[in-house]
């Protein structure tokens, strides 16, 4: 995962700390200066800031003071919460945040070698598709001697101030953290996929079987290394960080740093009476002010759990930010999750493992319509396929596939002002079976996302055997901007972008001939086939000049449907395409009968419901059953 770490800015960590003890200087980062620029992209300061080292703040620095906690972390000035509740629930996995902070125990202070520390520190995180090792001097804003962003519980722990510090230098200034999005810290922290969660649509408060379903699938999460935070959502300014009656705080976001079932019940009876209640332990970034409801720190409810489950569940009695709730009332309470999944991509491994595909594409804009791919969302109909096209192909009768979609990251710059996201999303659609070249009509929409200006959108689906083809967009059309796309599936998906619009021409065309016209041959099932005492199980091929599209096995029944496309491009148009039905056996699949169909671009009728043909080529007589098929011809081969 980390085997290729690129140095950010081309600033390299070993050769500038060497430099650096060579000449006996501590470290001054020119990309990223100790002043209002690196503070702001608006505005103007408030207090006086000033820049220092931690040896000038407070006595004996540490990296790390008893460790590292998700108590260790308090919100600054900025209104940086959900970047602190990604650090709360990065601080609780140590195989994350030793990847995040790399080599720690060598960037450790070591007050017995003063003359080794060069105020030189780096740390990695994952931006649009890479790894990047992000270098930084120690100089930290404070008022007062005081440090003005996130800080630590211990005055002479630094790790939170140094990872925003470097966070910040990415995001262009300190000010750019202000109302950021906890989704893109925790995949800038893992490299995963975040998947959000609106509860209150999904009417998750009410409806206890969904609320289970959900409840195992962030139980799966936690269990399995990923990120979780929650919040409550803010609907106007006022309610920014408006203090609830029942203690929690809206427009906050709080780490989920514990999902687990909890055993109620005292001794032996607990092991006998199967009752477990789903709870959820959350943190609020402040460090202070809790949940007041049921199973608060003080509650009663909690002489229901024995001593040692108590004990093994860490609860405290303590206002250290950290609280335990039923899923109920998170679901209740609670606007928004967001799951943040590692996805295991590693064959060693004794969970699922995904296979993924990572394509970076662009939205750019051309005079040319077949060269524009800045076409907007589908409610621009002239233009929604001139945007990129991404085939990709489900390989079993049913699989899920996760799709995430991200922006290249903007950043915020006193000269180039706040970096805005576009409003970005994708449709997926199913296509024909043999499709190679870009879409121009509308086929069956199988999922879209939503369309939101985040830095990255994600869809969870399941989706039949097939080919589909996803077309991300701008919202409006014109927009221009990078991207990164990535597809999850549980075997490999091919996917890959279709570039061309039509077969290309080459030297041997006028040899061998060029399509002369497009055809889409569309198999919806078939009806009253020859059958057995348990029903045919037929699958259908589609034949034309060589070329063939087979359908699934479609089991047990005599009125089968298939609902298969192709797509023929047709050098010799005079040819008839094939149809042919054929029942699965063990030893010699059984032929059921056939159809010719001339698909002929003047034939206006699109639907046909067609008997089937024996295969005798000079007087073919009919066999049981019929077929039904949509047919589509066209001279322009850019019609479909």
């Amino acid at each position: 995962m980390f085997s290729c770490v690129k140095p950010y800015e081309d600033q390299h960590y070993s050769a500038l700390k060497r430099a650096c003890l060579r000449r006996k200087v501590l470290f001054e980062d020119p990309n990223f200066p100790a002043t209002d620029d690196s503070l702001y992209y608006k505005g103007t300061p408030g207090p006086t800031v000033r820049w220092k080292r931690p040896k000038d703040i407070c006595e004996d620095p540490r990296l790390f003071v008893d460790g590292i906690s998700s108590h260790d972390l308090h919100q600054g000035q900025v209104g940086n919460c959900w970047f602190v509740a990604a650090c709360s629930s990065l601080a609780s996995r140590e195989s994350l945040w030793q990847k995040v902070i790399p080599d720690w125990k060598e960037q450790e202070w070591e007050p017995e070698k003063p003359s080794a520390y060069a105020g030189i520190f780096h740390f990695h995180f994952w931006r649009f598709g890479e790894w990047v090792d992000v270098v930084i001097d120690d100089r930290l804003p404070t008022v007062n001697n005081q440090l003005i962003y996130c800080h630590s519980s211990s005055r002479n722990e630094f790790w939170c101030a140094l990872v925003e510090k470097a966070y910040a230098k990415l995001a262009g200034c300190y000010q750019a953290l202000d109302g950021g999005n906890t989704a893109d810290a925790l995949v800038d922290f893992t490299g995963g996929v975040s998947e959000p969660i609106d509860l209150t649509e999904g009417g998750f408060a009410n409806d206890e079987a969904k609320r289970n379903q959900l409840f195992e699938r962030v139980l799966k999460v936690h269990s399995r290394g990923g990120l979780i935070s929650a919040s409550i959502k803010a609907v106007t300014a006022a309610d920014m960080e408006a203090r609830l009656a029942c203690g929690l705080v809206k427009g906050h976001a709080y780490a989920i740093t514990d999902v687990r079932k909890v055993r109620l019940g005292h001794g032996l009876l607990a092991f006998f009476k199967s009752e477990k209640l789903d709870m959820i332990r959350l943190r609020n970034p402040w460090g202070e002010r809790e949940w007041n409801g049921p199973w608060s720190d003080t509650s009663e409810e909690w002489q229901k759990v024995s001593k040692s489950e108590r004990e093994k569940m860490g609860v405290t009695v303590q206002d250290d930010g950290e609280f335990w709730m039923t899923f109920e009332d998170v679901c209740r309470y609670f606007t928004d999750i967001i799951k943040c999944r590692l996805i295991n991509t590693s064959y060693l491994s004794v969970h699922k493992t995904w296979e993924e595909a990572r394509l970076r594409g662009a939205w750019t804009r051309h005079e040319d319509p077949q060269k524009n791919r800045s076409g907007g969302c589908i409610n621009h109909k002239d233009t929604f396929f001139q945007n990129p096209q991404y085939i990709f192909d489900v390989k079993k009768p049913e699989d899920e596939v996760l799709i995430c979609i991200q922006q290249r990251p903007k950043q915020s710059t006193r000269r180039d002002g706040k970096g805005e996201n576009l409003a970005i999303g994708f449709d997926i659609y199913k296509v024909e079976e043999n499709r190679q070249y870009r879409m121009h009509s509308l086929q069956h929409r199988a999922a879209s996302s939503i369309y939101i200006n985040s830095r990255s959108v994600f869809l969870r689906t399941d989706q039949p055997e097939g080919r589909f083809v996803i077309i991300p967009t701008t919202f409006e059309p014109g927009h221009t901007g990078e991207f990164l796309l990535r597809v999850f599936t549980d075997v490999p998906s091919n996917c890959q972008e279709l570039r061309l619009d039509e077969p290309p021409r080459s030297c041997w065309s006028s040899l061998c001939g060029y399509p002369q016209q497009v055809t889409q041959v569309h198999v919806l099932g078939a009806a009253g086939l020859k059958d057995s005492s348990t029903g045919a199980n037929s699958y259908v091929i589609i034949k034309c000049e060589g070329d063939k599209v087979r359908s699934a096995v479609q089991k047990g029944t005599s009125t089968p449907e298939y609902d298969v496309k192709g797509i023929f491009y047709r050098k010799k148009p005079g040819q008839p395409i094939t149809v042919q039905i054929w029942n699965h056996r063990v030893l010699k699949d059984e032929f059921l009968g056939q159809v010719h169909l001339k698909a002929d671009p003047d034939h206006l009728q699109a639907l046909h419901t067609l008997h089937l043909r024996d295969r005798n080529s000079r007087q073919p007589s009919d066999l049981p059953g019929t077929v039904a098929v949509r047919v589509f011809s066209s001279v322009s081969l850019v019609a479909v």
